[in-house]
């Protein structure tokens, strides 16, 4: 039976980085992935207008290759979530959530560099919270390269305790990152192509699998 997966990001380019071949797989087996994105990505810097075009196309063509169902803007100011109250954020994650009805969502580390990252993850706990009759069930973190690993020691480190084996869809989360150029970096950047094919196959060597993505488990209900 088909499961309802939310990821929620705060930039396009986010969900790809931090689970793309996990998207691919949850699409491979039947389920549902709809895309929840709270920033724009672009409106701190200059010419905006033409980067949010080709970021936005960038992004139709990732979720074309990982399998995505829906995909859904709210268009928050870039890298300034923490300009805006948490309450307005949360009631609008709460209205697409209520649509979607999902099972499973991923979203950002708590402990990452970028402000976005962390006010997307405090706004998924927020509309979250396990009450009666909630249909999430399970909420996991992901790395994000450039953000994650680039925090200060005050944060909460990124611990993983799942990794989910990408072995066959590597291809498509690197494809899916290629759709991104404009937010790619040559190596030796940390967020580099080389450099995400290399975590994935450290991630799954350390768990005895070829490729994988690591995950915080947040929340597990059973």
């Amino acid at each position: 039976m088909s499961k309802s997966i939310v990821v929620v990001a705060a930039h396009s380019d986010d969900e790809a980085l931090g689970c793309g071949g996990t998207i691919a797989r949850h699409s491979a087996d039947g389920d549902i992935v709809h895309l929840v994105f709270l920033a724009d990505g672009v409106s701190s810097r200059p010419g905006n207008d033409d980067v949010l075009r080709q970021r936005e196309a960038a992004a139709a063509q990732a979720h074309q290759i990982l399998g995505v169902r829906s995909t859904h803007y709210l268009a928050f100011p870039d890298n300034r979530l923490d300009s805006v109250p948490l309450l307005d954020i949360v009631k609008k994650l709460e209205d697409v959530l209520a649509l979607l009805a999902p099972e499973i969502i991923y979203t950002h580390h708590h402990g990452d560099l970028n402000v976005d990252h962390r006010i997307t993850h405090e706004a998924v706990m927020t509309a979250c919270r396990p009450l009666p009759g909630s249909s999430v069930k399970e909420i996991y973190a992901f790395e994000v390269m450039s953000s994650t690993e680039w925090s200060g020691s005050g944060n909460i480190p990124f611990t993983p305790q799942l990794t989910i084996d990408i072995s066959a869809y590597l291809e498509a989360k690197l494809a899916a990152l290629k759709a991104y150029e404009i937010e790619m970096r040559p190596q030796p950047h940390s967020r580099s192509i080389e450099h995400l094919r290399a975590l994935a196959l450290h991630r799954g060597h350390s768990a005895g699998m070829y490729a994988g993505e690591s995950f915080m488990v947040v929340r597990q209900l059973r």
